[in-house]
């Protein structure tokens, strides 16, 4: 995939933004208002889906699996990059197949990555555990990214809405 400097760059931008927000989100104590371990907004999937949209599925994918390794490198825990990518790589692979559906918003989509994410770390643990015991904390998981993914998915619509006259959703 050969992209224009211009292009790079705004994906290095978006990058630094989901690294960002990954960071912030830590600072939300969300067990306070949801008594479930491991339980987070997926703040940074905002940036996710709205490179899915504004950028395709190549750069969407390409800034979700930046934004894995690095986060994993800087908060200096690789042990939790298997959890990152399986999550993430899921939920894009939904979202892409997701999105191709015209009469699916945006909505839809983040509930159903947020779903996948939760899936793709579930098997992560399956996998890093050697038994099936995560299997059953599943269903309080997708309970909780019914909630997570309308919140992203709205924020993410918020955000289309104030760039909607902007070259970047023009495809400038």
């Amino acid at each position: 995939m050969k992209m224009k400097t211009k292009q790079l760059t705004l994906c290095a931008v978006l990058t630094a933004m989901a690294l960002a927000l990954s960071y912030v989100e830590n600072f939300f104590p969300l067990s306070l208002a949801i008594p479930v371990p491991g339980i987070k907004l997926g703040l940074a999937n905002i940036v996710t889906l709205f490179a899915l949209y504004a950028l395709g599925a190549g750069p969407a994918m390409m800034i979700l699996i930046a934004r894995c390794f690095l986060g994993a490198v800087f908060a200096g825990n690789m042990n939790a990059l298997i959890f990152s990518v399986l999550g993430g790589v899921t939920a894009m692979l939904v979202m892409i197949l997701l999105s191709q559906i015209r009469k699916l918003s945006v909505y839809g989509v983040s509930i159903g990555g947020a779903a996948a994410h939760n899936c793709g770390q579930v098997a992560a643990a399956v996998l890093t555990l050697g038994n099936t015991a995560p299997l059953y904390y599943l269903p309080i998981l997708l309970g909780v990214s019914l909630f997570t993914g309308a919140l992203t998915g709205l924020i993410t619509a918020c955000l289309f809405r104030a760039l909607a006259h902007t070259h970047l959703m023009r495809g400038e």
